[in-house]
């Protein structure tokens, strides 16, 4: 499948059929991929995005319980702009033409168990304005509203770096959490094992000593 097959989040032209509908720039969720398997998802950026895309395998299971994972990143022409295998990583990139960028996850390595992987990728511009350009003759604005302008702008860059570094903290965190839960049950049934074993070797014990001692139930005690 390709971008074809997917819903496009790009406002369509007015003769098309389907309704306009403008897509989030960026996304942060949780993805389960399956054992020897690879799943891709496609994000719009214009010309000039800067692109970001970063993961963390949360949880995996299986044999040998392996979180590597291999991750890509392709422009639209189908070209490699990125390569990522590792538990967590990241990707980043100047998006140079317009499309949709293809990101897959391939889980080949782990084909009994599935892998567990947190996302967070999308663009965002220089100048954070996505509306198209008004003409060149239209009113400029006075040096104070134009300061006031710059200085939201660069308040909305600084926020949206701030939530890129939440979510890499989001990311650990699931991380973290998801490894103490594995950690703690398989300390439970090692020690409810362990238990079993040491029970079993006491009343096996007691059954051999007692195999050892002979009762006899008639006629005078002999040693």
């Amino acid at each position: 499948p390709g971008p074809a097959g997917c819903p496009r989040t790009e406002p369509l032209s007015g003769s098309s059929p389907e309704p306009l509908f403008r897509g989030a720039d960026r996304y942060d969720f949780a993805v389960v991929v399956p054992g020897g398997a690879v799943e891709c998802f496609w994000q719009f950026s214009h010309q000039g995005g800067n692109f970001f895309f970063s993961y963390e395998v949360q949880r995996a299971t299986g044999i040998g319980n392996s979180r590597n994972i291999l991750v890509t990143a392709s422009d639209p022409n189908g070209f490699q702009l990125g390569i990522s295998q590792d538990v967590r990583g990241q990707i980043n990139f100047l998006t140079k033409d317009t499309g949709f960028y293809e990101l897959c996850l391939d889980n080949q390595q782990n084909h009994f168990g599935f892998l567990q992987v947190y996302l967070n990728f999308g663009v965002y511009y220089d100048d954070f304005n996505m509306e198209q350009k008004q003409p060149v003759e239209k009113k400029e604005l006075n040096d104070t509203l134009e300061a006031i302008k710059i200085s939201i702008q660069r308040l909305q860059m600084h926020t949206f770096h701030m939530w890129r570094f939440y979510n890499f903290a989001r990311m650990r965190k699931g991380a973290d959490s998801f490894l103490l839960e594995s950690n703690y049950n398989y300390v439970n049934w090692w020690s409810m094992a362990q238990s079993c074993v040491i029970v079993l070797s006491g009343v096996l014990q007691l059954y051999f000593l007692k195999s050892l001692f002979h009762a006899q139930t008639s006629g005078s005690q002999k040693c």
